[in-house]
């Protein structure tokens, strides 16, 4: 069957006879003439105070995507672009400088001047951060290329870590792997590159819910190396700890730090960016 074209002068339809959403005012594949961008007469989608397809439903925040896979996209918190370590402090000083150093496009960690954090703090987030083990490899296990990734830090706990390390033909315990929620879940593939090569970790984290002192809801976290999936939504146990299973306590706050741990080998970072995430409509 033919289907009615589209008889509004703002349609950029290729084929007249598809249905067009590009204009205010167009024709369905049916015939149908909607007079504007939505129903109101739809029913209610269970559990949303929303209509199928209702027209007054917030549109989605438009964000321009980084210019490549690494890029930063509009929306985006810089937390480092390789020219300073303006956004970060010293974890054994809050308030002071970051102890490490920043050459060319990079920050580098200097063994004993202790963890780094971000000076913003953040909840459910999604994180973009480039990192490099020493190509000259020292060390083995636990002491080769070791640092970490941690969220939702503060003064009285080091948050939830994400392990950082070189795994490239080293051989280590599963739940202290690269990529690892640590001490908890080992991940699913090694994906490391050779030591000096830069990687890559894009992390979605969701805090914990936490009612009258009571845990709700735990801490949730997906995790990509490299452009792998390490961990998909994996329900964390509570905050990481060492040789030991830190189970949910006390409350944790509301927002927390981004930290990076001095662990004594140089390991480096770079096009490090955060973005707050909300819940749908903006909610």
């Amino acid at each position: 069957m033919a289907y009615p074209p589209c008889v509004t002068a703002s349609c950029r339809t290729v084929d007249p006879g598809t249905f067009c959403a590009t204009s205010p005012e167009h024709v369905s594949r049916k015939g149908f003439k909607m007079g504007k961008l939505g129903y109101d007469d739809t029913e209610f989608i269970t559990g949303q105070p929303w209509r199928v397809h209702d027209s007054k439903r917030p549109v989605p925040p438009v964000v321009t995507p980084g210019a490549d896979g690494g890029g930063a996209p509009s929306d985006a918190v810089i937390l480092f672009d390789g020219s300073d370590l303006n956004e970060w402090e010293s974890c054994k000083e809050p308030g002071t400088d970051a102890g490490w150093k920043v050459e060319s496009d990079f920050m580098e960690v200097v063994k004993g001047t202790g963890d780094i954090q971000t000076r913003k703090r953040f909840g459910d987030c999604q994180l973009h951060i480039e990192w490099a083990t020493p190509e000259v490899v020292e060390g083995e296990s636990q002491g080769r290329g070791n640092s970490g990734v941690f969220l939702l830090a503060d003064e009285n706990r080091s948050g939830y870590e994400i392990q950082v390390l070189d795994c490239y033909d080293n051989p280590t315990y599963a739940d202290g792997s690269a990529g690892s929620i640590y001490g908890q879940y080992p991940p699913l593939v090694n994906a490391c590159r050779k030591p000096g090569e830069w990687q890559s970790y894009d992390i979605i984290f969701e805090t914990p819910i936490w009612d009258e002192g009571w845990i709700v809801s735990p801490a949730f976290v997906t995790v990509m190396h490299n452009g792998l999936l390490l961990h998909h939504r994996q329900e964390c146990m509570g905050p990481t700890g060492h040789r030991s299973v830190n189970r949910y306590a006390s409350p944790d706050p509301d927002v927390g730090a981004l930290r990076l741990q001095d662990h004594g080998n140089p390991v480096r970072f770079r096009n490090v960016w955060m973005r707050p995430l909300f819940g749908y409509d903006g909610t």
